[in-house]
């Protein structure tokens, strides 16, 4: 199974177990016992103890997932789980992407980043999938647009007005509505997922994954085709 962990994540998303237990309408304590039980999905650490999924991870938690709505049992899922890893060894023919629906056209993503070039290239790419994208180059216009205006999802440069954006996130996570993503040029992941974000971002971003992790955390998410 793959797992994140430092600048070995090449730009990939990690997401917090609390951002992937609200992705799949599960309590954080049951993605512990499946852990611990079953052994399948095992999310790296960071220094803090923090689990970390990759993008691998979160899918196969979704197949468990789905395979339980269908009836299965956990066990049953996890056991259909292990078979489609086998055969993926073996070669075979492995889970398609299915075509995701895209996002309410409204919906609010708040663009934390003081570098202009790279806040314009995030917000081409965002509004290309149907966002709402409000950009918002300092720490205190972040802070006013976020009271005024609600987003769900918060993405955040790390080094906006010289370094605060590890405290805007811990501002914002105050919020248990918001989607927070932390995205930074200097490796932060154990800062960022211990300052609250749900999920990290190593720049320069791939712009695939920059909208497919947004969506992942807004429920709108199929896995992209790398």
């Amino acid at each position: 199974m793959s797992q994140p962990g430092g600048s070995a994540t090449g730009g990939r998303p990690v997401y917090s177990i609390s951002a992937v237990a609200r992705m799949l309408d599960v309590p954080v304590a049951t993605l512990r016992t499946w852990e611990d039980r079953y052994g399948q999905v095992v999310p790296a650490r960071n220094a803090s103890g923090h689990r970390l999924y990759s993008r691998d991870q979160v899918e196969q938690l979704k197949f468990v997932r789905a395979r339980m709505r269908e009836g299965a049992s956990v066990a049953d899922a996890h056991r259909l789980l292990a078979d489609r890893g086998d055969r993926a060894d073996r070669g075979g023919a492995g889970t398609q992407p299915v075509a995701a629906p895209r996002p309410a056209p409204r919906m609010l993503i708040q663009l934390a980043e003081s570098d202009a070039y790279a806040a314009e290239f995030e917000e081409y790419f965002l509004r290309t999938e149907g966002f709402e994208v409000d950009v918002t180059p300092t720490d205190s216009a972040a802070r006013e647009a976020f009271a005024a205006a609600c987003p769900a999802v918060v993405i955040i440069e790390v080094l906006i007005s010289g370094g605060a954006g590890l405290e805007l996130c811990r501002h914002f996570r105050k919020h248990a509505g918001v989607a927070i993503v932390v995205v930074s040029a200097i490796e932060a992941m154990d800062a960022a997922v211990d300052a609250g974000a749900d999920a990290f971002l190593r720049k320069p971003l791939d712009p695939l994954q920059l909208v497919s992790t947004v969506r992942d955390l807004v429920r709108s998410s199929a896995l992209l085709a790398e």
